[in-house]
Protein backbone atom coordinates (compact mmCIF):
# COMPACT_ATOMS: atom_id res chain seq x y z
CA UNK A 1 0.00 0.00 0.00
CA UNK A 2 1.30 3.45 -0.87
CA UNK A 3 1.80 5.75 2.09
CA UNK A 4 -1.03 8.15 1.22
CA UNK A 5 -3.59 5.59 0.09
CA UNK A 6 -6.96 6.31 1.67
CA UNK A 7 -6.11 9.94 2.46
CA UNK A 8 -7.76 12.96 0.84
CA UNK A 9 -6.17 14.14 -2.40
CA UNK A 10 -3.72 17.05 -2.24
CA UNK A 11 -3.29 19.87 -4.81
CA UNK A 12 -0.38 18.05 -6.47
CA UNK A 13 -2.66 15.07 -7.14
CA UNK A 14 -5.19 17.05 -9.17
CA UNK A 15 -5.33 17.09 -12.94
CA UNK A 16 -4.77 20.45 -14.67
CA UNK A 17 -8.16 20.92 -16.32
CA UNK A 18 -6.97 23.72 -18.59
CA UNK A 19 -4.12 21.61 -19.91
CA UNK A 20 -6.46 18.61 -20.24
CA UNK A 21 -9.01 20.50 -22.33
CA UNK A 22 -6.40 22.35 -24.38
CA UNK A 23 -4.76 19.04 -25.26
CA UNK A 24 -8.11 17.56 -26.27
CA UNK A 25 -8.49 20.16 -29.00
CA UNK A 26 -4.86 20.93 -29.85
CA UNK A 27 -3.04 17.57 -29.82
CA UNK A 28 -3.21 15.17 -32.74
CA UNK A 29 -2.28 11.51 -32.25
CA UNK A 30 0.89 9.99 -33.66
CA UNK A 31 -0.52 6.97 -35.42
CA UNK A 32 2.86 5.23 -35.50
CA UNK A 33 2.48 4.84 -31.74
CA UNK A 34 0.03 1.97 -30.97
CA UNK A 35 -0.91 3.72 -27.75
CA UNK A 36 -2.26 6.71 -29.69
CA UNK A 37 -4.49 4.75 -32.07
CA UNK A 38 -8.14 3.88 -31.49
CA UNK A 39 -8.41 0.63 -29.54
CA UNK A 40 -11.59 -0.77 -28.02
CA UNK A 41 -11.26 -2.81 -24.84
CA UNK A 42 -14.11 -4.49 -22.99
CA UNK A 43 -15.52 -1.03 -22.17
CA UNK A 44 -14.84 0.99 -25.30
CA UNK A 45 -11.97 3.29 -26.24
CA UNK A 46 -10.20 4.93 -23.30
CA UNK A 47 -7.27 7.27 -22.95
CA UNK A 48 -6.16 10.75 -21.96
CA UNK A 49 -5.76 13.88 -24.04
CA UNK A 50 -2.50 14.49 -22.16
CA UNK A 51 -1.17 11.21 -23.60
CA UNK A 52 -2.54 11.84 -27.11
CA UNK A 53 -4.84 8.83 -26.73
CA UNK A 54 -8.21 10.58 -26.25
CA UNK A 55 -8.35 13.73 -28.38
CA UNK A 56 -10.87 15.32 -30.67
CA UNK A 57 -9.56 13.51 -33.79
CA UNK A 58 -10.19 10.18 -32.04
CA UNK A 59 -13.79 11.07 -31.19
CA UNK A 60 -14.58 12.48 -34.62
CA UNK A 61 -13.22 9.34 -36.29
CA UNK A 62 -14.90 6.90 -33.88
CA UNK A 63 -18.25 8.65 -34.24
CA UNK A 64 -18.10 8.62 -38.04
CA UNK A 65 -17.20 4.94 -37.86
CA UNK A 66 -20.23 4.29 -35.62
CA UNK A 67 -22.44 6.15 -38.11
CA UNK A 68 -21.19 3.91 -40.89
CA UNK A 69 -21.43 0.77 -38.77
CA UNK A 70 -25.04 1.35 -37.76
CA UNK A 71 -25.95 2.18 -41.35
CA UNK A 72 -24.38 -1.08 -42.49
CA UNK A 73 -26.36 -2.94 -39.83
CA UNK A 74 -29.64 -1.28 -40.78
CA UNK A 75 -29.94 0.54 -37.44
CA UNK A 76 -32.01 3.62 -38.21
CA UNK A 77 -33.75 4.40 -34.91
CA UNK A 78 -32.67 7.09 -32.44
CA UNK A 79 -29.21 7.02 -30.93
CA UNK A 80 -29.33 7.73 -27.19
CA UNK A 81 -26.26 9.54 -25.87
CA UNK A 82 -25.05 9.67 -22.25
CA UNK A 83 -22.10 11.36 -20.59
CA UNK A 84 -20.57 11.19 -17.13
CA UNK A 85 -18.78 13.85 -15.05
CA UNK A 86 -15.20 13.42 -16.30
CA UNK A 87 -13.64 16.60 -17.62
CA UNK A 88 -13.29 15.18 -21.14
CA UNK A 89 -16.83 13.82 -21.35
CA UNK A 90 -18.69 16.98 -22.34
CA UNK A 91 -16.14 18.01 -24.99
CA UNK A 92 -16.26 14.49 -26.42
CA UNK A 93 -20.06 14.51 -26.47
CA UNK A 94 -20.02 17.83 -28.32
CA UNK A 95 -17.54 16.50 -30.87
CA UNK A 96 -19.68 13.42 -31.39
CA UNK A 97 -22.83 15.52 -31.81
CA UNK A 98 -21.12 17.53 -34.56
CA UNK A 99 -20.57 14.34 -36.53
CA UNK A 100 -23.91 12.70 -35.76
CA UNK A 101 -25.91 15.79 -36.74
CA UNK A 102 -23.90 16.25 -39.93
CA UNK A 103 -24.77 12.68 -40.86
CA UNK A 104 -28.47 13.19 -40.12
CA UNK A 105 -28.57 10.75 -37.19
CA UNK A 106 -31.48 11.20 -34.79
CA UNK A 107 -29.77 11.74 -31.42
CA UNK A 108 -31.40 11.98 -28.00
CA UNK A 109 -29.43 13.67 -25.20
CA UNK A 110 -30.39 14.32 -21.59
CA UNK A 111 -33.41 16.61 -21.25
CA UNK A 112 -32.01 18.15 -18.05
CA UNK A 113 -28.60 18.94 -19.54
CA UNK A 114 -27.19 16.68 -16.85
CA UNK A 115 -25.25 13.48 -16.48
CA UNK A 116 -26.53 10.04 -17.40
CA UNK A 117 -25.47 6.74 -15.78
CA UNK A 118 -24.63 3.87 -18.11
CA UNK A 119 -27.52 1.74 -16.78
CA UNK A 120 -30.00 4.54 -17.51
CA UNK A 121 -28.86 4.57 -21.12
CA UNK A 122 -29.16 0.78 -21.41
CA UNK A 123 -32.63 0.96 -19.85
CA UNK A 124 -33.67 3.68 -22.33
CA UNK A 125 -32.51 1.69 -25.36
CA UNK A 126 -34.29 -1.46 -24.22
CA UNK A 127 -37.49 0.41 -23.31
CA UNK A 128 -37.60 2.07 -26.73
CA UNK A 129 -37.00 -1.16 -28.60
CA UNK A 130 -39.51 -3.12 -26.52
CA UNK A 131 -42.25 -0.55 -27.16
CA UNK A 132 -41.47 -0.19 -30.86
CA UNK A 133 -43.83 -1.84 -33.31
CA UNK A 134 -42.59 -5.03 -35.01
CA UNK A 135 -40.17 -4.08 -37.76
CA UNK A 136 -39.85 -0.48 -36.51
CA UNK A 137 -36.39 1.13 -36.45
CA UNK A 138 -34.29 0.04 -33.48
CA UNK A 139 -32.42 2.36 -31.13
CA UNK A 140 -28.81 2.15 -29.95
CA UNK A 141 -26.52 4.38 -27.91
CA UNK A 142 -23.19 5.93 -27.00
CA UNK A 143 -21.86 6.40 -23.46
CA UNK A 144 -19.08 8.93 -22.98
CA UNK A 145 -17.27 7.63 -19.88
CA UNK A 146 -14.02 5.98 -18.79
CA UNK A 147 -15.93 4.51 -15.82
CA UNK A 148 -13.83 4.58 -12.62
CA UNK A 149 -10.64 5.77 -14.34
CA UNK A 150 -8.72 8.84 -13.06
CA UNK A 151 -9.96 12.39 -13.77
CA UNK A 152 -7.53 12.89 -16.65
CA UNK A 153 -9.04 10.04 -18.68
CA UNK A 154 -11.85 9.92 -21.19
CA UNK A 155 -13.87 7.03 -22.54
CA UNK A 156 -16.23 6.35 -25.46
CA UNK A 157 -18.42 3.25 -25.64
CA UNK A 158 -20.99 2.00 -28.17
CA UNK A 159 -24.09 0.04 -27.12
CA UNK A 160 -26.00 -1.59 -30.02
CA UNK A 161 -29.78 -2.26 -29.97
CA UNK A 162 -29.46 -5.05 -27.40
CA UNK A 163 -28.56 -2.31 -24.91
CA UNK A 164 -25.33 -3.83 -23.64
CA UNK A 165 -21.66 -3.48 -24.54
CA UNK A 166 -20.88 -4.10 -28.21
CA UNK A 167 -19.20 -7.38 -29.06
CA UNK A 168 -15.74 -7.65 -30.61
CA UNK A 169 -17.11 -7.93 -34.14
CA UNK A 170 -18.67 -4.48 -33.78
CA UNK A 171 -15.86 -2.84 -31.84
CA UNK A 172 -13.21 -4.31 -34.11
CA UNK A 173 -14.94 -2.93 -37.21
CA UNK A 174 -15.46 0.48 -35.59
CA UNK A 175 -11.86 0.71 -34.38
CA UNK A 176 -10.41 -0.30 -37.76
CA UNK A 177 -12.57 2.19 -39.63
CA UNK A 178 -11.76 4.96 -37.12
CA UNK A 179 -8.04 4.38 -37.57
CA UNK A 180 -8.48 4.47 -41.37
CA UNK A 181 -10.19 7.84 -41.04
CA UNK A 182 -7.39 9.13 -38.81
CA UNK A 183 -4.76 7.92 -41.27
CA UNK A 184 -6.60 9.79 -44.04
CA UNK A 185 -6.53 13.05 -42.11
CA UNK A 186 -10.24 12.73 -41.19
CA UNK A 187 -11.27 12.96 -44.82
CA UNK A 188 -14.63 11.22 -44.92
CA UNK A 189 -15.73 12.62 -41.56
CA UNK A 190 -18.84 14.78 -41.86
CA UNK A 191 -19.07 17.57 -39.29
CA UNK A 192 -20.98 20.77 -38.49
CA UNK A 193 -20.42 23.33 -35.68
CA UNK A 194 -21.69 22.23 -32.27
CA UNK A 195 -24.21 25.10 -32.05
CA UNK A 196 -25.74 23.96 -35.33
CA UNK A 197 -25.67 20.35 -34.15
CA UNK A 198 -27.55 21.20 -30.95
CA UNK A 199 -30.12 23.18 -32.95
CA UNK A 200 -30.54 20.53 -35.63
CA UNK A 201 -33.94 18.97 -36.08
CA UNK A 202 -32.37 15.55 -35.64
CA UNK A 203 -31.08 16.39 -32.13
CA UNK A 204 -33.70 15.84 -29.44
CA UNK A 205 -34.04 15.47 -25.67
CA UNK A 206 -34.92 12.50 -23.50
CA UNK A 207 -35.70 12.33 -19.78
CA UNK A 208 -33.33 9.50 -18.85
CA UNK A 209 -33.81 10.11 -15.13
CA UNK A 210 -37.59 9.74 -15.04
CA UNK A 211 -37.57 6.76 -17.38
CA UNK A 212 -35.16 4.94 -15.08
CA UNK A 213 -36.23 6.07 -11.61
CA UNK A 214 -39.97 5.68 -12.18
CA UNK A 215 -39.50 2.08 -13.40
CA UNK A 216 -37.53 0.89 -10.36
CA UNK A 217 -40.57 -0.74 -8.67
CA UNK A 218 -40.63 -3.25 -11.53
CA UNK A 219 -37.24 -4.62 -10.52
CA UNK A 220 -36.94 -3.98 -6.77
CA UNK A 221 -39.20 -4.35 -3.73
CA UNK A 222 -39.12 -0.68 -2.80
CA UNK A 223 -42.21 -1.14 -0.62
CA UNK A 224 -40.23 -3.44 1.66
CA UNK A 225 -37.40 -0.91 1.91
CA UNK A 226 -39.82 1.91 2.70
CA UNK A 227 -41.91 -0.05 5.21
CA UNK A 228 -38.84 -1.31 7.05
CA UNK A 229 -37.48 2.24 7.25
CA UNK A 230 -34.06 1.19 6.01
CA UNK A 231 -31.70 4.13 6.40
CA UNK A 232 -29.66 4.51 3.23
CA UNK A 233 -26.54 6.59 2.70
CA UNK A 234 -25.73 6.97 -1.01
CA UNK A 235 -22.44 8.42 -2.20
CA UNK A 236 -22.39 9.20 -5.95
CA UNK A 237 -18.61 9.75 -5.62
CA UNK A 238 -18.88 12.77 -7.90
CA UNK A 239 -20.37 10.71 -10.70
CA UNK A 240 -23.36 10.58 -13.02
CA UNK A 241 -25.71 9.15 -10.38
CA UNK A 242 -25.58 12.41 -8.41
CA UNK A 243 -29.09 13.60 -9.35
CA UNK A 244 -30.54 10.10 -9.48
CA UNK A 245 -30.10 9.22 -5.82
CA UNK A 246 -31.96 12.26 -4.53
CA UNK A 247 -34.83 11.61 -6.95
CA UNK A 248 -34.95 7.93 -5.97
CA UNK A 249 -35.36 8.87 -2.34
CA UNK A 250 -37.94 11.57 -3.01
CA UNK A 251 -40.08 9.80 -5.62
CA UNK A 252 -40.20 6.51 -3.75
CA UNK A 253 -40.34 8.00 -0.23
CA UNK A 254 -37.24 6.24 1.03
CA UNK A 255 -35.15 7.22 4.06
CA UNK A 256 -32.22 8.09 1.81
CA UNK A 257 -29.44 10.61 2.29
CA UNK A 258 -27.09 11.69 -0.49
CA UNK A 259 -23.92 11.91 1.58
CA UNK A 260 -21.87 13.86 -0.96
CA UNK A 261 -23.59 15.68 -3.85
CA UNK A 262 -20.38 17.38 -5.01
CA UNK A 263 -19.45 17.24 -8.71
CA UNK A 264 -15.86 18.26 -9.38
CA UNK A 265 -14.01 17.17 -12.55
CA UNK A 266 -10.78 17.19 -10.52
CA UNK A 267 -12.33 14.99 -7.79
CA UNK A 268 -10.44 16.98 -5.14
CA UNK A 269 -12.64 15.49 -2.39
CA UNK A 270 -11.66 11.88 -3.18
CA UNK A 271 -9.39 9.74 -1.07
CA UNK A 272 -6.48 8.28 -3.01
CA UNK A 273 -6.54 4.72 -4.28
CA UNK A 274 -3.94 2.08 -3.42
CA UNK A 275 -1.38 3.58 -5.81
CA UNK A 276 -1.96 7.21 -4.72
CA UNK A 277 -4.03 7.96 -7.80
CA UNK A 278 -7.51 9.43 -7.81
CA UNK A 279 -9.71 6.65 -9.05
CA UNK A 280 -13.47 6.39 -8.48
CA UNK A 281 -13.36 2.67 -7.77
CA UNK A 282 -16.21 1.90 -5.40
CA UNK A 283 -14.82 -1.59 -4.75
CA UNK A 284 -11.54 -0.19 -3.40
CA UNK A 285 -11.20 0.32 0.39
CA UNK A 286 -8.81 3.20 -0.25
CA UNK A 287 -11.06 5.02 -2.71
CA UNK A 288 -14.06 4.39 -0.45
CA UNK A 289 -12.26 5.43 2.75
CA UNK A 290 -14.49 8.45 3.42
CA UNK A 291 -17.69 6.41 3.39
CA UNK A 292 -16.12 3.54 5.33
CA UNK A 293 -14.88 5.96 8.00
CA UNK A 294 -18.29 7.57 8.20
CA UNK A 295 -19.85 4.18 8.92
CA UNK A 296 -17.16 3.15 11.42
CA UNK A 297 -17.65 6.42 13.29
CA UNK A 298 -21.31 5.67 13.87
CA UNK A 299 -23.19 7.09 10.88
CA UNK A 300 -26.86 6.18 11.28
CA UNK A 301 -27.18 4.20 8.05
CA UNK A 302 -28.29 0.60 7.76
CA UNK A 303 -26.69 0.45 4.32
CA UNK A 304 -24.24 2.84 2.69
CA UNK A 305 -23.34 2.62 -0.99
CA UNK A 306 -20.97 4.13 -3.53
CA UNK A 307 -20.94 4.25 -7.32
CA UNK A 308 -18.22 4.95 -9.85
CA UNK A 309 -18.40 7.83 -12.32
CA UNK A 310 -20.92 6.23 -14.71
CA UNK A 311 -22.69 4.25 -11.96
CA UNK A 312 -22.21 0.86 -13.56
CA UNK A 313 -20.37 -0.43 -10.47
CA UNK A 314 -21.43 -0.70 -6.85
CA UNK A 315 -19.75 -0.57 -3.47
CA UNK A 316 -21.66 -1.83 -0.40
CA UNK A 317 -20.74 -0.68 3.11
CA UNK A 318 -22.57 -2.25 6.06
CA UNK A 319 -22.59 -1.33 9.77
CA UNK A 320 -19.93 -2.84 12.02
CA UNK A 321 -21.76 -5.45 14.10
CA UNK A 322 -20.28 -8.54 15.82
CA UNK A 323 -17.09 -8.34 13.80
CA UNK A 324 -18.94 -8.06 10.50
CA UNK A 325 -19.23 -4.90 8.44
CA UNK A 326 -17.40 -2.36 6.37
CA UNK A 327 -16.86 -2.40 2.61
CA UNK A 328 -17.88 -5.76 1.20
CA UNK A 329 -15.59 -7.57 -1.19
CA UNK A 330 -17.45 -7.59 -4.54
CA UNK A 331 -17.28 -11.38 -4.69
CA UNK A 332 -18.89 -11.65 -1.27
CA UNK A 333 -21.75 -9.38 -2.22
CA UNK A 334 -22.33 -11.22 -5.51
CA UNK A 335 -22.73 -14.47 -3.58
CA UNK A 336 -25.24 -12.89 -1.19
CA UNK A 337 -27.17 -11.21 -4.01
CA UNK A 338 -27.43 -14.45 -5.99
CA UNK A 339 -28.54 -16.46 -2.97
CA UNK A 340 -31.19 -13.86 -2.09
CA UNK A 341 -32.53 -13.20 -5.58
CA UNK A 342 -32.93 -16.81 -6.67
CA UNK A 343 -34.86 -17.51 -3.45
CA UNK A 344 -37.12 -14.43 -3.63
CA UNK A 345 -37.80 -13.71 -7.33
CA UNK A 346 -40.71 -16.10 -7.86
CA UNK A 347 -41.56 -14.47 -11.21
CA UNK A 348 -38.27 -15.51 -12.78
CA UNK A 349 -37.95 -18.50 -15.07
CA UNK A 350 -37.48 -21.43 -12.66
CA UNK A 351 -34.83 -22.76 -15.06
CA UNK A 352 -32.92 -19.47 -15.34
CA UNK A 353 -29.19 -19.91 -14.88
CA UNK A 354 -26.67 -17.93 -12.85
CA UNK A 355 -24.00 -16.08 -14.80
CA UNK A 356 -20.55 -15.22 -13.48
CA UNK A 357 -17.16 -14.44 -14.95
CA UNK A 358 -14.52 -17.12 -14.61
CA UNK A 359 -12.44 -14.93 -12.25
CA UNK A 360 -15.31 -14.55 -9.77
CA UNK A 361 -15.29 -16.44 -6.48
CA UNK A 362 -16.00 -20.17 -6.38
CA UNK A 363 -18.30 -19.66 -3.41
CA UNK A 364 -20.80 -18.64 -6.10
CA UNK A 365 -20.47 -22.15 -7.55
CA UNK A 366 -21.36 -23.63 -4.18
CA UNK A 367 -24.29 -21.23 -3.73
CA UNK A 368 -25.59 -22.14 -7.19
CA UNK A 369 -25.38 -25.83 -6.40
CA UNK A 370 -27.33 -25.32 -3.17
CA UNK A 371 -30.02 -23.47 -5.11
CA UNK A 372 -30.27 -26.24 -7.69
CA UNK A 373 -29.42 -23.77 -10.45
CA UNK A 374 -27.04 -24.21 -13.33
CA UNK A 375 -23.98 -21.94 -13.23
CA UNK A 376 -22.71 -20.48 -16.50
CA UNK A 377 -19.10 -19.32 -16.31
CA UNK A 378 -18.03 -16.91 -19.06
CA UNK A 379 -14.92 -14.88 -19.96
CA UNK A 380 -14.30 -11.43 -18.50
CA UNK A 381 -16.63 -8.84 -20.04
CA UNK A 382 -20.27 -8.04 -19.34
CA UNK A 383 -21.20 -8.54 -22.99
CA UNK A 384 -21.34 -12.30 -22.36
CA UNK A 385 -24.38 -11.88 -20.11
CA UNK A 386 -26.44 -9.93 -22.65
CA UNK A 387 -28.24 -12.86 -24.37
CA UNK A 388 -29.33 -14.44 -21.09
CA UNK A 389 -30.58 -11.19 -19.60
CA UNK A 390 -32.54 -10.43 -22.77
CA UNK A 391 -34.22 -13.83 -22.89
CA UNK A 392 -34.63 -14.36 -19.16
CA UNK A 393 -32.66 -17.59 -19.41
CA UNK A 394 -29.87 -15.96 -17.40
CA UNK A 395 -31.65 -13.67 -14.97
CA UNK A 396 -28.45 -12.56 -13.19
CA UNK A 397 -24.98 -11.78 -14.48
CA UNK A 398 -22.11 -10.58 -12.30
CA UNK A 399 -18.40 -9.80 -12.42
CA UNK A 400 -15.77 -9.84 -9.71
CA UNK A 401 -15.09 -6.15 -10.43
CA UNK A 402 -18.36 -5.04 -8.75
CA UNK A 403 -20.48 -5.01 -11.89
CA UNK A 404 -23.80 -6.85 -12.19
CA UNK A 405 -27.40 -6.62 -13.30
CA UNK A 406 -30.51 -8.75 -12.99
CA UNK A 407 -33.98 -8.98 -14.45
CA UNK A 408 -37.29 -7.45 -13.42
CA UNK A 409 -39.68 -9.13 -11.01
CA UNK A 410 -41.52 -10.76 -13.92
CA UNK A 411 -38.30 -12.07 -15.44
CA UNK A 412 -38.14 -9.56 -18.30
CA UNK A 413 -34.99 -7.58 -19.01
CA UNK A 414 -34.07 -4.50 -16.95
CA UNK A 415 -30.63 -3.57 -18.30
CA UNK A 416 -28.05 -5.43 -20.33
CA UNK A 417 -25.20 -3.32 -19.00
CA UNK A 418 -23.87 -3.23 -15.45
CA UNK A 419 -26.12 -1.35 -13.01
CA UNK A 420 -24.47 -0.06 -9.86
CA UNK A 421 -27.56 1.80 -8.68
CA UNK A 422 -29.66 -1.37 -8.91
CA UNK A 423 -27.19 -3.49 -6.96
CA UNK A 424 -26.79 -0.77 -4.36
CA UNK A 425 -30.55 -0.58 -3.81
CA UNK A 426 -30.74 -4.37 -3.68
CA UNK A 427 -28.58 -4.26 -0.54
CA UNK A 428 -31.35 -2.23 1.13
CA UNK A 429 -34.03 -4.66 -0.07
CA UNK A 430 -32.02 -7.58 1.30
CA UNK A 431 -31.67 -5.80 4.64
CA UNK A 432 -35.38 -4.97 4.75
CA UNK A 433 -36.62 -8.45 3.87
CA UNK A 434 -34.14 -10.57 5.86
CA UNK A 435 -33.50 -8.28 8.80
CA UNK A 436 -29.77 -8.85 8.32
CA UNK A 437 -27.06 -6.93 6.54
CA UNK A 438 -25.43 -8.44 3.45
CA UNK A 439 -22.24 -8.83 5.51
CA UNK A 440 -24.08 -10.91 8.11
CA UNK A 441 -25.64 -13.01 5.38
CA UNK A 442 -22.23 -13.62 3.79
CA UNK A 443 -20.99 -14.92 7.14
CA UNK A 444 -23.86 -17.41 7.02
CA UNK A 445 -22.78 -18.53 3.55
CA UNK A 446 -19.19 -19.09 4.67
CA UNK A 447 -20.41 -21.09 7.66
CA UNK A 448 -22.19 -23.32 5.18
CA UNK A 449 -19.78 -23.45 2.23
CA UNK A 450 -16.37 -22.45 3.55
CA UNK A 451 -14.54 -19.13 3.75
CA UNK A 452 -12.47 -18.45 0.60
CA UNK A 453 -9.53 -16.04 0.43
CA UNK A 454 -9.28 -14.18 -2.89
CA UNK A 455 -6.72 -11.77 -4.36
CA UNK A 456 -5.40 -10.37 -7.61
CA UNK A 457 -1.77 -9.54 -8.30
CA UNK A 458 0.09 -8.25 -11.36
CA UNK A 459 3.25 -9.80 -12.83
CA UNK A 460 5.58 -8.18 -15.35
CA UNK A 461 5.33 -9.39 -18.95
CA UNK A 462 6.53 -8.20 -22.34
CA UNK A 463 4.16 -7.67 -25.23
CA UNK A 464 5.37 -10.96 -26.73
CA UNK A 465 4.78 -12.81 -23.46
CA UNK A 466 1.29 -11.36 -23.15
CA UNK A 467 0.53 -12.51 -26.68
CA UNK A 468 1.79 -16.00 -25.84
CA UNK A 469 -0.40 -16.13 -22.73
CA UNK A 470 -3.43 -15.21 -24.79
CA UNK A 471 -2.77 -18.12 -27.18
CA UNK A 472 -2.18 -20.93 -24.68
CA UNK A 473 -3.85 -24.31 -25.00
CA UNK A 474 -4.43 -26.68 -22.07
CA UNK A 475 -1.78 -29.05 -23.46
CA UNK A 476 0.85 -26.33 -22.93
CA UNK A 477 0.48 -26.82 -19.16
CA UNK A 478 2.23 -30.01 -18.08
CA UNK A 479 1.95 -29.54 -14.29
CA UNK A 480 -0.33 -32.01 -12.49
CA UNK A 481 -0.44 -30.32 -9.08
CA UNK A 482 -1.02 -26.82 -7.72
CA UNK A 483 -0.16 -25.93 -4.13
CA UNK A 484 -0.32 -29.54 -3.00
CA UNK A 485 -3.58 -30.43 -4.74
CA UNK A 486 -4.26 -32.33 -7.94
CA UNK A 487 -5.20 -30.12 -10.86
CA UNK A 488 -8.74 -30.98 -11.93
CA UNK A 489 -9.09 -28.57 -14.87
CA UNK A 490 -6.90 -26.52 -17.21
CA UNK A 491 -9.04 -24.04 -19.10
CA UNK A 492 -8.33 -21.68 -21.98
CA UNK A 493 -12.00 -21.54 -22.93
CA UNK A 494 -14.88 -20.61 -20.64
CA UNK A 495 -16.90 -23.68 -19.64
CA UNK A 496 -20.18 -21.75 -19.88
CA UNK A 497 -20.00 -20.85 -23.56
CA UNK A 498 -16.76 -22.19 -25.01
CA UNK A 499 -15.43 -18.70 -25.71
CA UNK A 500 -11.69 -18.11 -25.48
CA UNK A 501 -10.69 -16.55 -22.18
CA UNK A 502 -7.54 -14.95 -23.55
CA UNK A 503 -5.47 -16.65 -20.89
CA UNK A 504 -5.42 -19.66 -18.59
CA UNK A 505 -7.41 -20.93 -15.60
CA UNK A 506 -6.20 -23.83 -13.46
CA UNK A 507 -8.52 -25.46 -10.92
CA UNK A 508 -8.11 -27.83 -7.95
CA UNK A 509 -10.62 -29.05 -5.38
CA UNK A 510 -10.05 -26.12 -3.02
CA UNK A 511 -8.30 -23.48 -5.11
CA UNK A 512 -7.84 -21.97 -8.54
CA UNK A 513 -5.96 -19.28 -10.38
CA UNK A 514 -6.54 -17.46 -13.65
CA UNK A 515 -3.93 -15.52 -15.60
CA UNK A 516 -4.84 -12.92 -18.23
CA UNK A 517 -2.73 -10.34 -20.08
CA UNK A 518 -3.43 -6.68 -19.39
CA UNK A 519 -4.71 -4.74 -22.37
CA UNK A 520 -3.05 -1.49 -21.30
CA UNK A 521 0.08 -2.32 -19.30
CA UNK A 522 3.12 -4.60 -19.61
CA UNK A 523 1.79 -7.01 -17.01
CA UNK A 524 -0.44 -10.02 -16.74
CA UNK A 525 -3.00 -10.36 -13.99
CA UNK A 526 -3.18 -13.38 -11.69
CA UNK A 527 -6.52 -13.92 -9.98
CA UNK A 528 -6.42 -16.61 -7.31
CA UNK A 529 -8.58 -18.07 -4.57
CA UNK A 530 -8.20 -20.69 -1.86
CA UNK A 531 -10.65 -22.26 0.55
CA UNK A 532 -7.68 -23.34 2.72
CA UNK A 533 -6.60 -19.94 4.03
CA UNK A 534 -4.24 -17.04 3.34
CA UNK A 535 -1.01 -19.05 3.47
CA UNK A 536 -2.34 -21.54 0.95
CA UNK A 537 -3.40 -18.64 -1.29
CA UNK A 538 0.16 -17.28 -1.24
CA UNK A 539 1.41 -20.70 -2.29
CA UNK A 540 -1.15 -20.80 -5.12
CA UNK A 541 -0.05 -17.34 -6.29
CA UNK A 542 3.65 -18.19 -6.22
CA UNK A 543 3.19 -21.46 -8.10
CA UNK A 544 0.80 -19.81 -10.55
CA UNK A 545 3.40 -17.19 -11.44
CA UNK A 546 6.13 -19.81 -11.82
CA UNK A 547 3.86 -22.01 -13.93
CA UNK A 548 2.79 -19.20 -16.26
CA UNK A 549 6.29 -17.74 -16.58
CA UNK A 550 7.61 -21.17 -17.45
CA UNK A 551 5.06 -21.60 -20.22
CA UNK A 552 5.30 -18.14 -21.84
CA UNK A 553 9.03 -17.45 -21.45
Amino acid sequence: MASRAGTVAQPQDLVDLTALLDAYYDVSPDLTDPGQRVAFGTSGHRGSSLKASFNEPHILAITQAIVEYRAGQGITGPLYMAKDTHGLSEPAQNSALEVLAANGVHVLIDARHGYTPTPALSHAILTHNRKAAPGAPQADGIVVTPSHNPPGDGGFKYNPPHGGPADTDATGWIANRANELLENGLRGVKRIPVADALAAGTTGKFDFLSSYVDDLPSVLDLNAIREAGVRIGADPMGGASVDYWGEIGERHHLNLTVVNPTVDPQWAFMTLDWDEKIRMDCSSPSAMASLINRMSEGAKFDVATGNDADADRHGIVTPFVDGQGGLMNPNHYLAVAIDYLYRHRTGWNPQSVIGKTLVSSSIIDRVAQSLGRKLVEVPVGFKWFVPGLLSGEGAFGGEESAGASFNKMDGSVWTTDKDGILLALLASEITAVTGKSPSQLYKGLTDQFGDPVYARIDAAATREQKAALGKLSPSDVTATELAGETITAKLTEAPGNGAAIGGLKVVTENAWFAARPSGTEDVYKIYAESFKGAEHLKQVQAEAKALVDGVIS
